[in-house]
């Protein structure tokens, strides 16, 4: 005999939080709560995008090739950038369940120490394959705190403020990358290298969120009710859950690896101009890294846009306006040739289109049962990532030498499935 099916019959009803009116109402507990996600949050978007911003230079570094516009660089570049994505996909489903099953807090220390760790070791890198190994084990860490750190909130703060709380945690990503790119235009005359010892920086707030942050107590309520009958991760594929997983998991994988392939080969093609050849190498990171700052920095502008947004259509419909939005922005962007003067109106519709997945951080876990909240959540967005990652290689492979605006402009298309499979998803249930 198999655990109970996790349906509402044998599955605790959550714990209801304060219904918060002004922010003079939120408890200490929330507070704690929301600062311990977004700071989780904020160091994933900075550990997440420090090999972006270096990728060329530092692969052509260890790979001993002395043209990073060679061939090589780029296809030992995607793979690491991959083998990423791999391990966030994995982090997300094995930290989710841990989480699920020791608690939010415990667990949000673990996947920040793992992250900062092996973030910090990549600057000990000496072949490609070493630092794919630091990147994939980072990326456990990174994976799972994003299904614990949503789900923290989720269960803590008042409903009705979820899309704001999903923008204002979204954007601790946004600005983690911004400090992100700041330490590289700051650091572009040393090795590459070195900008990897700043992602040992969020090793310093676990003390912190282990003796500050309790458990949530819809999670507690939940576990302590379940006693010995805790729903396993096969129920994720057992009625009436299973509808929700697998739309979900298309969603994810189709929007990701467009988003993905931006994210990584957007950089690597603007350093790879025609008129940049006689740019130094340091100029060209800090052109880099001044792209990225306007990517991200509208898009922190988009996550509060995607909030209204969603206040207005709700979820479903801002999902999918968000997706259409993203597939015309890039198609404009990259649908002819530009020159690197000419890209920054496209850079700038693309950050505000990214608002998108602000709006998967509270829209997803409340889709499943509480103690499968995590592991839902984590398993389904982060999942996508391996998809993502197999895009990343693909759409590199078939790409011209240096020259990756048609592999762009192609990724866009998935977000127009993403936005058909959107269609079929519920609102959260505890919102209807």
């Amino acid at each position: 005999m198999g655990t109970p099916e996790p349906s509402p019959e044998n599955l605790p009803a959550p714990v209801a939080t304060k219904d918060a009116t002004s922010l003079r109402d939120i408890s200490p507990q929330q507070w704690k709560s929301g600062a311990a996600a977004w700071l989780g949050w904020m160091f994933d978007g900075l550990d997440m995008h420090l090999y972006v911003l270096v990728a060329t230079p530092f692969v052509a570094e260890l790979i001993m090739q002395p043209d990073p516009k060679h061939p090589d660089v780029g296809f030992y570049g995607s793979w690491i950038q991959a083998a990423f994505l791999f391990g966030w996909a994995l982090g997300g489903a094995f930290f989710g369940r841990i989480a699920d099953r020791i608690g939010r807090s415990r667990a949000l220390v673990l996947t920040i120490l793992m992250y900062a760790a092996f973030t910090g070791l990549g600057a000990a890198a000496q072949t490609w394959w070493q630092l794919m190994i630091f990147r994939f084990l980072a990326a456990l860490g990174i994976g799972g705190e994003w299904a614990i750190g949503a789900s923290l909130l989720s269960e803590t703060w008042p409903k009705k403020w979820r899309p704001w709380i999903a923008a204002v945690l979204q954007s601790a990503v946004n600005i983690g990358v911004m400090i992100a790119a700041a330490a590289v235009f700051l650091m572009a005359d040393l090795p590459p290298r070195y900008v990897f010892l700043i992602g040992v920086a969020p090793a310093l707030i676990v003390l912190w969120i282990r003796r500050a942050v309790p458990e949530p107590e819809e999670w507690a309520g939940a576990k302590q009710a379940a006693a010995a009958n805790l729903p396993r991760f096969s129920d994720l594929f057992r009625p009436p859950v299973r509808r929700i997983t697998v739309l979900t998991l298309l969603v994810c994988s189709c929007a990701l690896t467009a988003h993905w392939a931006f994210l990584f080969w957007y950089l690597q093609h603007l350093r790879n101009m025609p008129e940049l050849a006689e740019w130094t190498a340091g100029a060209r990171s800090e052109l880099a890294a001044t792209a990225m700052w306007v990517v991200i920095g509208t898009s922190i502008v988009g996550n509060f846009m995607a909030g209204a947004l969603a206040n207005w259509v709700r979820y479903r419909w801002a999902i999918v306006t968000l997706c259409l939005a993203y597939c015309a922005a890039m198609t404009a962007t990259y649908g002819v040739p530009r020159d690197h003067n000419s890209l920054w109106l496209g850079f700038i519709a693309i950050g505000l289109s990214q608002g998108l997945f602000g709006l998967f951080t509270m829209y997803m876990p409340p889709l499943f049962p509480t103690l499968l909240r995590t592991t839902g959540a984590g398993f389904c967005y982060n999942f996508g990532r391996i998809a993502a990652g197999i895009g990343t290689v693909l759409f590199g492979l078939f790409a011209p030498v240096g020259d990756y605006r048609l592999a762009l402009l192609a990724a866009g298309f998935l977000f127009i499935p993403a936005a058909a499979v959107a269609l079929l998803l519920p609102e959260p249930p505890d919102e209807v």
